[in-house]
């Protein structure tokens, strides 16, 4: 597999960056960005989409638990 030209990396991250506008936006509501989901799915590599899923995950994760929202699950606690 070829790695993506500079215009291909530029539409995935333009992709990307949309989508995740759209669940900012949406309050976390998938079903209503459903359509840029495909569209990001179609601009980049099924890695990089991966990469990125996982890297929003964490984002959000990090952002809570920096804010002092995070609650440990109470198996975590119990341990």
């Amino acid at each position: 597999m070829a790695a993506p030209s500079m215009a291909e990396r530029r539409a995935c991250w333009a992709a990307r960056d949309r989508y995740w506008r759209c669940l900012e936006e949406c309050a976390e509501d998938a079903a209503r960005c459903a359509e840029l989901r495909r569209s990001f799915e179609a601009s980049c590599p099924q890695q990089w989409i991966k990469y990125f899923d996982k890297r929003r995950d964490y984002l959000k994760f990090k952002e809570k638990f920096e804010a002092g929202q995070f609650q440990p699950s109470e198996t975590t606690t119990e341990s």
